[in-house]
Order: structure tokens, then sequence, then C-alpha cells
């Protein structure tokens, strides 16, 4: 039995210390599997393209990206996860502790959100905002 997939318009916002903006606008898919609420989407970036898998929950979260970046961002409230980057020139090991994350979906529309602390081999850690909105496609 397959997973319906909902074609969706995603609005992806992130904030890096309250200063500084990045925002995309793509298509992807919404589905549910198991207990769990996912996104995937693919963009176009310099170093080629690439795939991500956003799964949404109430107290934890996880990003996946393949392609040209590879990453694995794990969220869990209040604790610290190790992750990993990957670019063509090397890996980096990450480290995430997310302080609040918020998943609603109703009626065709959906909005994730998550705040939390990103570091990067052990540098100064940054603040990070994501902040996702979705809805879906009529045909």
């Amino acid at each position: 039995m397959s997973i319906p997939e909902i074609p969706v318009k995603i609005n992806v916002k992130t904030t890096i210390d309250h200063d500084e903006t990045f925002e995309l606008l793509v298509f992807g898919t919404y589905f549910e599997k198991g207990n769990a609420a996912y996104l995937r989407y693919e963009e176009a970036v310099e170093e080629g393209n690439v795939r991500t898998i956003v799964k949404m929950g109430h107290l934890e979260a996880l990003i996946l990206r393949g392609g040209a970046i590879k990453m694995r961002l794990p969220f869990e409230l209040n604790r610290k996860l190790n992750g990993s980057y990957e670019m063509p020139f090397g890996q980096f090991a990450t480290v995430t502790k997310a302080k609040k994350i918020d998943f609603s979906y109703e009626n065709g529309k959906g909005h994730f959100s998550v705040l939390y602390d990103f570091t990067m081999e052990g540098a100064l850690a940054s603040t990070y905002q994501l902040e996702i909105a979705f809805q879906e496609e009529k045909k």
C-alpha cells in the first residue's frame, strides 16, 4: 500500500542569530507515515541538486539532505544531538540543541518551526530559527 503524497508549495525561511535571513520557495510533497509527518523537496544550489526530507513532530524532528550537499540534522527538545554536514571538500561534525519545536497541519496547510543552537566542528554556536510554511497545491 502506497502512502498518498500531497503536492505542496513550501516556503522555507532560515534566520541566523536574528540578523541574517535566507528564504526559499519550492514545490514538493507532504505525506504522513507512522506517527510522523514528512516534507520532501528538491532545490538547485551552486554545487548541484539537493534533495531534502524534513521529518516533523511535536518533540523531535530530523532534516536529511542528499545530493550535492549531504546533511543530517536531528532535533529533540532540550537535548544536544550529533549530526553531520558533508560538502564536496569534506565532512563536518555538527551538534544541534532544539529550544523550541512546533508543528501543525490542518485543512491542507502546515507550519513547522524549530529554534536551535547549531555548532559545527566545535565552533561557537549560532542560533537558528527555521520556519517552514506549506500548503496543498490545488490541481
